[in-house]
């Protein structure tokens, strides 16, 4: 089962399920997914009741909408401030490998030594998947901003000037909502586009945080189901209407050195991310980077990221924006 949230004809938030890859069934009184998870988690019942139960005898063109630029994220809160935007990295088999040699040459290490980004891995692949009730290792973690860094499908993900780099990230997010009492409850999961800075992060490992601090994409659509244990999908950039780049992806949790249990875990332990009423969209991690194939990528580039299990493609173009940067003023 899968959803997307889009403006109806008068302009108005609503929710569809995806029928069919190119119609919509529109949700009676549904304004967003979110409102839907609050109201079943009110009623005791499952998201999955939930949906049935609102479903109307309206369909949509899929199509129509993309073309009328209609789509909006298909995770959102009502107020954006209180989405948290998160993720992890160095969770997938073989997603070291880039950092660690960019973070050799930042760190002055020997070959032979490890780098702090190995050395991360290699806990993760020793302890990332942990028996039933234990603890596993510690993911490295960032903060990515919050629902106004979230950009809808189709729609240019900006780059601001300062940028060195404009590169894609293919990945998985998770989508959760907290209850009235703050306990966090998964929704669905959506593919995404952890859109990074990879120059920033190479001058200094220690400017990872900075290179995170951009726009990101999720969906079209949002999977309901279980998550596959394998997902295999293609990450691709379009240029002046040809493939400029193109490479499969894997994830899901037989690609990676975490479970998704043990990632939920060292998120959602910390206060903070419990607190009543607040969204979060975690993304779970990626080993595949046009960056580490020396792609440059440029303003009109187009990203577009795939797998079977999750509908539509996600696309959107890269626009560079100048800051809105003033001085601060004193009061």
């Amino acid at each position: 089962m899968r959803l997307i949230q889009f403006l109806s004809a008068a302009d108005t938030p609503a929710v569809g399920q995806v029928i069919s890859p190119t119609e919509i069934q529109v949700l009676d009184s549904v304004r967003s997914v979110y409102a839907l998870a609050q109201g079943a988690l009110r009623e005791g019942i499952s998201l999955k009741t939930a949906i049935t139960r609102a479903l109307g005898r309206e369909t949509l063109s899929y199509d129509d909408l993309i073309r009328s630029g209609r789509l909006l994220s298909p995770f959102t809160h009502p107020e954006p401030s209180r989405l948290f935007v998160t993720g992890t990295g160095l969770t997938h088999l073989g997603s070291a490998d880039t950092r660690a040699s960019m973070h050799a040459k930042t760190q002055n290490t020997a070959k032979a030594d490890l780098t702090d980004s190995m050395k991360m891995f290699q806990q993760g692949v020793a302890g990332g998947k942990p028996e039933a009730g234990q603890t596993g290792a510690q993911p490295e973690w960032f903060y990515k901003g919050n629902g106004t860094a979230v950009v809808a499908p189709e729609a240019p993900l900006p780059s601001p000037d300062f940028a060195l780099d404009a590169g894609e990230e293919p990945e998985i997010a998770g989508c959760y909502v907290n209850d009235d009492k703050g306990q966090p409850w998964r929704i669905g999961y959506a593919l995404g586009n952890e859109f990074s800075d990879h120059k920033t992060e190479r001058q200094n490992y220690l400017l990872l945080a900075h290179s995170k601090l951009r726009p990101c994409s999720i969906g079209p659509e949002l999977l309901i189901d279980e998550l596959p244990a394998r997902i295999e999908g293609y990450s691709r950039i379009w240029r002046d209407g040809q493939i400029l780049w193109e490479k499969p992806f894997l994830s899901g949790e037989d690609n990676m050195c975490h479970s998704l249990d043990n990632l939920e875990h060292h998120h959602f332990k910390y206060e903070l991310f419990r607190q009543p009423g607040d969204a979060h969209l975690h993304f779970f991690g990626t080993a595949t980077l046009s960056f580490a194939d020396s792609i440059e990528t440029r303003a009109g580039d187009i990203f577009e990221i795939e797998a079977e299990p999750f509908g539509r493609a996600l696309r959107n173009p890269i626009a560079v924006r100048p800051a809105e940067t003033s001085p601060i003023k004193p009061l």
